[in-house]
């Protein structure tokens, strides 16, 4: 097996491995919800949509992982530690601020959310009552993305799996345990009902953030962090390096309004058709997430390496991981056409007990057999951009992702009421056109990043 092909498994297969429990949870969140009453609809509309406010709040943030990794990548590859020091307390200090404002703010966030997003009021009290107790892990989720972020620009993706499984254990133990009690002996525990699921998702979060600090003291303390000096520490907020880690984090922001457009849209949609379509959209997206999340693995593996053959300005290998990480990324595709093919219904059982999202679900399941074939080349492309530090083209290219989800949703919504408007499948034929927006948007961030790589200045 040629090296670059081991350097390319030893970073992707520790965070395919830690990915794997991410959709597990999401899974068990939505399982848990949907067994605590018989109204599981709802209770799974109010997992959706609380997590929809979450991820409003949290993709906006995603810079302090993204733009973290490629910089340390590239200051790995030129072998300058006190960089590599400096990008990680940019990140965490940024973070640490942020969490603050968001904690801050939360109350007028819900409220200024709700009056844009259409949904039940039982679905909206039960979103809020989620919101309400999650938002105390804000500190420790976005420290979390900066921490990972330089674990795997510092080729170290056993750091980044470590944590990432420390989390999603915790938030997969503790989400049972508080939601739903136990009994062990003489020692009982009703449990918290619905908001034990949030409940869990707090205490996971800050046992991952001590993970990621006790590995980082034992790890790095003595070979990166000490060679940065007090005197070092002056200059973390200015000069160049931190000039250009703001300008990317621009760039970065406005793709993360981007990703939020699209999905905020996509939840939004849903929930205008009923419950039930609202937790056939959200389980939908947890069993795509399964796939993006392996190939995510050698994406990350790509973002490491080509920082850090641009960081050594070593063009030969720079092509090589390229090559190779495509390869292996792109493999996936067919594995996981079968698993949908093959497993789909079996999956959305495991998903919920209510018959009639699980039938309703099962009409679009062949969408999950064409996301894969184009949203591949787009999840490793990311990779390598970030690896890059590319970001005007990483914003460039969601701009047009937002541009063909919205041209491909509004057309076929106008067609739509023009040729059925009064048909009692109404709401069923609007999830497909939604679906189908959704595909476009991987499509034109797939085509967009390859025809720009060739003009890609990488030196």
């Amino acid at each position: 097996m040629k090296a670059i092909n081991r350097d390319i498994l030893k970073l992707a297969v520790p965070s395919i491995l830690a990915n794997i429990t991410v959709p597990i949870v999401g899974m068990v969140d939505i399982a848990v919800a949907g067994h605590l009453d018989t109204n599981a609809a709802t209770m799974i509309g109010g997992i959706a949509i609380g997590s929809m406010l979450f991820d409003l709040l949290y993709w906006n943030f995603g810079f302090l992982r993204v733009g973290t990794g490629g910089l340390a990548a590239q200051a790995f590859g030129r072998g300058d530690r006190p960089e590599c020091t400096r990008v990680l307390a940019r990140a965490l200090g940024i973070a640490l601020s942020c969490a603050l404002l968001l904690i801050a703010v939360q109350w007028f966030f819900v409220k200024a959310a709700f009056v844009f997003v259409d949904c039940t009021p039982e679905v909206q009290e039960l979103a809020s009552k989620y919101f309400f107790i999650r938002i105390w892990a804000a500190p420790a989720t976005l420290s979390l993305m900066a921490l990972k972020g330089w674990f795997i620009g510092m080729q170290d993706s056993v750091s980044a799996m470590t944590t990432d499984i420390m989390v999603n254990g915790m938030n997969f133990l503790m989400s049972i345990v508080l939601a739903l009690g136990f009994s062990i002996g003489g020692w009982h525990y009703a449990g918290m009902g619905f908001a034990g699921v949030a409940a869990g998702t707090v205490v996971a979060q800050y046992s991952g953030l001590l993970t990621a600090v006790i590995l980082l003291l034992a790890r790095y303390r003595r070979s990166t962090l000490q060679t940065l000096g007090s005197g070092g520490l002056k200059d973390i907020f200015k000069g160049e390096q931190m000039r250009r880690f703001m300008s990317m984090n621009v760039d970065l922001f406005v793709r993360s309004l981007c990703f939020i457009a699209i999905y905020i849209g996509f939840t939004v949609i849903s929930a205008r058709y009923g419950d039930t379509l609202l937790a056939v959209s959200s389980i939908l997206m947890k069993l795509l997430m399964i796939f993006s999340y392996f190939t995510d693995g050698f994406a990350y593996a790509g973002e490491a390496l080509i920082g850090r053959f641009i960081g050594a300005k070593d063009r030969t290998m720079l092509r090589e991981a390229i090559k190779w990480t495509f390869i292996w990324s792109m493999s996936i595709v067919l594995i996981f056409i079968g698993i949908y093919h093959f497993a789909g219904v079996p999956m959305l059982h495991l998903m919920t007990s209510d018959a009639a999202v699980v039938e309703a679900s099962q009409e679009y399941l062949p969408w999950l057999l064409l996301m894969p074939v184009v949203g591949c080349a787009a999840f490793t492309w990311d990779g390598i951009y970030i690896g890059a530090t590319a970001s005007r083209q990483m914003r460039d290219s969601m701009l047009w992702a937002v541009v063909g989800f919205a041209l491909v949703w509004f057309v076929g919504i106008i067609m739509l009421q023009q040729a059925a408007p009064t048909s009692e499948r109404y709401g069923n034929l609007a999830m497909h056109i939604l679906m189908a927006a959704y595909f476009a948007h991987l499509l034109a961030r797939t085509v967009y990043l390859s025809l720009k790589y060739r003009k890609l200045d990488l030196f």
